[in-house]
């Protein structure tokens, strides 16, 4: 039973895969860029949801401010290619989403969706690299060019009238998927497994307030779905990088610690098949 359980992430990427391609294209809501926030103040349109792009941007320069010295201790060294692409990720993010919502459509969306799928990517990673205790440099450079790829498949099929999310989508429901399920299966302390969760909820949280842009934005006003949805995932980004830099300060006030403890999370796991 322990040998197959560690081939459910491989199986599971496998399925989803697979219902992905039998489901059949995947169309962009007609109405996308339709948002509730139709504010402008000192001249910017969409205020609201271009302003609250900058939690992005704080929490990856508070990020790379505090994880890159750190970035060859034990507690970064396997996961920080990853845990790096995030970062950036997020930094772009912060601008190619203001960038579309200053005046929102597809070409803009291009240079929204690029850093997000590429902030996705990157925190599996990383998230990868930490359960396997291995470097995952080669995992994050195939998933960086795989990122832009996604959303190139999606513009190139939009321009030719049939556009499909699939691949953007796929991107986006394996971080959700797998780093839970790796952090259990190689039994990754109780603390990050928690953080890694409640960052989980806060984003789908922020994504269901996505689905009722308008319908909160008449409820509470200047706040409309999609701007709390930029609110909501800048503290799930910032949970996990808090957690992260917890991690690493404890590893640089005592070196021996924090691998000791992933050394024992992993420990259970070394005499059995590889994993995925």
């Amino acid at each position: 039973m322990n040998r197959l359980r560690h081939h459910l992430p491989l199986a599971l990427t496998a399925l989803l895969c697979i219902a992905a391609l039998l489901y059949g294209p995947i169309a962009q809501l007609a109405n996308y860029h339709a948002f509730a926030d139709q504010s402008e103040v000192f001249g910017i349109a969409h205020f609201a949801d271009v302003l609250s792009n900058l939690g992005f941007a704080l929490v990856a320069l508070w990020g790379l401010w505090r994880l890159v010295p750190a970035r060859h201790s034990a507690a970064l060294v396997h996961g920080w290619p990853g845990y790096c692409l995030f970062l950036v990720g997020l930094l772009l993010t912060a601008f190619g989403s203001s960038w579309y919502h200053l005046d929102p459509d597809n070409a803009r969306l291009v240079w929204d969706r690029v850093p997000i799928a590429l902030a996705s990517v990157g925190l599996l990673a990383g998230v990868w690299g930490d359960c396997r205790q291995r470097s995952c440099a080669l995992l994050a450079g195939v998933l960086a060019v795989a990122a832009p790829l996604s959303v190139a498949w999606w513009y190139w099929t939009d321009l030719a009238g049939a556009d499909d999310l699939r691949p953007y989508l796929l991107l986006q429901v394996l971080p959700i998927v797998l780093i839970p399920l790796w952090q259990w299966l190689h039994g990754r302390p109780r603390g990050e497994r928690l953080a890694f969760a409640a960052a989980l909820a806060l984003y789908l949280v922020g994504k269901c307030a996505e689905l009722l842009d308008h319908q909160l934005a008449a409820l509470l006003g200047p706040l409309s779905g999609h701007t709390l949805k930029h609110l909501l995932s800048s503290v799930a980004t910032a949970v996990v990088v808090a957690q992260l830099v917890r991690r690493s300060r404890t590893t640089l006030q005592n070196p021996r610690a924090p691998l000791a403890a992933d050394t024992a999370a992993v420990a259970p796991s070394r005499h059995s098949t590889p994993h995925h």
